[in-house]
């Protein structure tokens, strides 16, 4: 193996690492968290950051890992495959997919487009699975879904642009 390639795989593995961590660190700060799932969350924020590094197809599969860790050390709530499959599988490889998006100085476009796809997804969760109304399940999950949005706008460009000195 090339020395390159166990770099990106180390890189990968501290990507998915970091989204664990940063995963339990939402769940203990429990600054907010709905009744029936879903929070406040900065996991988000080191997906967000490995798909700008790594680019996009990295990314997807970082954050597609990230998602079967969890699933692993337990903080995933599913009901069924396509459960799984909406709130969390779906929802969160759509943050690997930031990278295709354009920036604009600090405003990161991907950010905002990759979070509507994952809210997208879990309100679709919601109507089908859960039979809440459409602009119900939308509200729930928009509800903590613009906070983890906001965090992640002012937070990853600020953190991309330190660590470009480090790439």
């Amino acid at each position: 193996m090339k020395r390159t390639e166990t770099k990106t795989l180390a890189l990968m593995a501290m990507y998915c690492a970091l989204f664990v961590v940063l995963d339990r660190v939402s769940d203990v700060l429990n600054l907010f968290k709905m009744a029936n799932g879903g929070k406040l969350n900065f996991g988000p924020i080191a997906l967000l950051i490995c798909s700008y590094h790594l680019g996009w197809k990295k990314g997807t599969m970082v954050a597609a890992t990230s998602v079967f860790l969890q699933l692993v050390i337990g903080s995933v709530s599913w009901y069924g495959i396509a459960s799984f499959l909406l709130d969390y599988l779906i929802a969160y490889a759509a943050y690997g997919l930031a990278s295709l998006f354009p920036n604009r100085s600090y405003f990161y476009s991907g950010i905002l487009i990759t979070s509507v796809i994952r809210l997208l997804s879990s309100t679709l969760a919601g109507t089908f699975l859960w039979e809440t109304p459409f602009w119900a399940s939308l509200a729930y999950n928009a509800s903590y879904m613009i906070p983890t949005t906001l965090c992640a706008i002012i937070l990853v460009p600020l953190l991309c642009e330190r660590l470009k000195k480090i790439w």
